[in-house]
């Protein structure tokens, strides 16, 4: 989304007002929601009502979908259009673009609904059904065309949940006026819409797309519950598979121009249908807690979703507002941490979530992204416990926050420790978010420094299958190259010690290669033990020697030079200090001549090479 600068003196005189009358806010947490509002308890109690009983609803109809994410979901319901466009996005606010009745947000640790309490509208809470629905279909999005997603949320939207009995998928008024008021779109162009389309933005154009996109969901839903038909279940199961939107509709839905006639005559007729479920909702209000909002905790909560909804210019100012007045408030330094983030300046980032951490150690995000940022950047020894310690306890406050666990599984593969729990907790990440292919590749990973490179070779192939994009197959593509070279190798060096002992039982040497190659270094060594803590060097990486799949090297800096071993450098922690090596970096090749800082351990032995833990390679 586009940002929008409004001017400084404008938005510094509306907070001097908001201090001089200030607005009261309430809070109000159910099961599964927190309420904010700037309208009464009894409507925020409402509201949270409504999205406990829609969140039964689906429960119902759809028992085996995850409906309750792993971070919280947070309803800002604001009173009037005038509170909703000050933190709606900045692609709405020019002129002629579609008016929102309400938006649903997936930012990267929540999820935020931001409703206008005076919408219009022939159902009550549809602006309540038709976010939820969004939300429930967060995970969907990254392959779901938008007039599909939208289509769903409208279907849904007029629901009524009554006491005994839910009514679900009735027609819209306001959307049957203007499909009946305007031609339709050709089902191609429909089909086609995405977030850059202007009939996705433009009130006009963005009328019909709606209104369209509901009408055929509903026509579809409708007639495969009539017919007995799956065609809209088929239609999705291609968009999963990331096959092109009009290409799947060919495929499952039938000629597309006579689609577009039967869509016309369903438009025209005088009876709709919908789906009515025997079922009651039980919610019990009486656990919900309310209480009042201090007007720093809500200047903190909004700065929070604008930071999420790329109003940056508008955010910095009221997080400084918020600092200004609590200069101890943990959200306002996480929300600080994340807008230094995504500009990339990482050293900034780390230093807000740091002082999170220290303000509040019950905040898991707080921990998660200190412990993150601080392992996306250049190794610090002195580091290691509290960015171990900070990813234990972000697991301790969220068992189901997946990202955690896979950090915490990279962390420890790349110091090569407690390899086993390593492990676990990579395919505990992977089990929370089985579609993540990162998580996948980083278990492979282990599995490799585990020595188990036929197990690698297994999950990289199961996550070929899930790659959602041409970068996700090359990039899984390439971890299955070096895992079946590493597979390939270890097989070779078991042959190889195997025909040695043969050998040996048997006194003769015939048909056992005695070069270096038949005695890997694998078989032969002694186990390494280490003598005191991580060191680090920098300087230019000199005698690169692979017998693969060990490495030998030295680091020459200031006239010292350092000799270095691996028994198996795709155990080695690769990374790059602020560039990009183009291409990809063959480790017994690639390496000589290049400038670098290193991480080792030295050897308890006396004459043994120091053992090669990291490269970091510089420009």
């Amino acid at each position: 989304m586009k940002r929008i600068l409004l001017f400084l003196l404008l938005f510094t005189a509306a907070l001097a007002l908001a201090r001089d009358k200030p607005e009261t806010w309430i809070e109000v947490r159910s099961q599964h929601f927190v309420v904010a509002t700037n309208s009464s308890e009894k409507q925020g109690r409402r509201i949270a009502d409504q999205f406990e009983r829609m969140r039964s609803v689906f429960h119902l109809r759809f028992p085996n979908l995850q409906i309750d994410p792993p971070s919280p979901v947070i309803v800002l319901a604001v009173n009037n259009e005038k509170d909703f466009r000050a933190l709606e996005p900045a692609s709405y606010l020019a002129k002629g673009q579609l008016k929102l009745g309400g938006l649903f947000l997936r930012a990267p640790d929540k999820n935020y609904v931001l409703m206008r309490l005076d919408a219009e509208g022939d159902h009550p809470y549809a602006v309540i059904y038709h976010e939820y629905t969004h939300m429930l279909l967060g995970k969907s999005a990254e392959w779901l065309p938008l007039w599909l997603n939208e289509g769903l949320a409208e279907f849904y939207q007029n629901s009524d949940i009554r006491e005994k009995e839910v009514v679900l998928g009735q027609p819209s008024a306001e959307n049957l006026a203007i499909l009946r008021e305007h031609k339709l779109l050709p089902l191609a162009t429909l089909l086609a819409v995405d977030q850059k389309s202007p009939y996705y933005h433009e009130e006009n154009k963005g009328s019909i797309f709606y209104a369209e996109s509901w009408v055929l969901t509903h026509y579809l839903q409708i007639k495969d519950s009539q017919e007995k038909t799956h065609r809209l279940t088929d239609y999705a199961e291609l968009l999963a598979k990331n096959l092109d939107p009009v290409e799947a509709a060919k495929g499952t839905l039938g000629d597309l121009q006579q689609l577009e006639v039967a869509l016309g005559r369903y438009v025209q007729q005088a009876t709709f249908y919908g789906f009515r479920m025997p079922v009651t909702t039980e919610v019990d209000d009486s656990a919900f807690k309310a209480q009042p909002l201090t007007p720093v905790a809500v200047d903190a909560l909004r700065a929070d979703f604008l930071a999420n909804n790329d109003r940056t210019a508008d955010a910095r100012p009221l997080l400084d507002h918020v600092l200004r007045e609590d200069a101890n408030n943990v959200s306002a330094h996480e929300t600080m941490g994340s807008l230094e983030f995504r500009q990339g300046h990482l050293d900034d980032a780390k230093k807000w979530y740091a002082q999170a951490v220290q303000l509040d150690s019950q905040s898991y995000l707080a921990h998660y992204y200190f412990a993150a940022i601080a392992m996306n950047g250049p190794v610090v020894a002195a580091e290691d416990p509290q960015v171990e310690s900070s990813l234990r306890k972000a697991i301790q406050l969220n068992p189901s926050f997946a990202p955690t666990y896979d950090r915490l599984a990279a962390f420890l593969g790349m110091r090569g420790r407690d390899l086993n729990e390593a492990r676990t907790m990579g395919v505990t990440a992977v089990s929370l978010d089985p579609g993540n292919i990162t998580y996948r590749a980083n278990v492979a990973n282990i599995l490799i420094a585990m020595q188990r490179g036929k197990d690698a070779v297994a999950v990289l192939r199961n996550a070929v299958k899930l790659a959602k994009s041409p970068e996700e197959a090359a990039m899984v593509d390439n971890f299955l190259m070096h895992a079946q070279e590493y597979q390939a190798e270890q097989e070779r060096v078991a042959e190889q010690n195997r025909q040695y002992e043969e050998a040996g039982k048997t006194g003769s040497q015939t048909g056992v290669v005695t070069s270096s190659a038949a005695q890997p270094h694998l078989a032969q060594r002694g186990e390494f033990v280490p003598k005191g803590p991580h060191r680090f060097l920098a300087g230019v990486l000199k005698n690169v020697h692979c017998d693969a799949p060990g490495m030998d090297l030295t680091v020459a800096s200031s006239g010292k030079t350092v000799a270095l071993r691996s028994d198996n450098y795709y155990k080695i922690a690769f990374t790059s200090l602020n560039f990009q090596p183009s291409g990809d970096l063959n480790p017994c090749t690639g390496l000589e001549g290049r400038p670098a800082k290193v991480e080792y351990v030295e050897s308890a032995k006396e004459g043994d090479a120091a053992r090669l833990i990291g490269i970091e390679l510089h420009k």
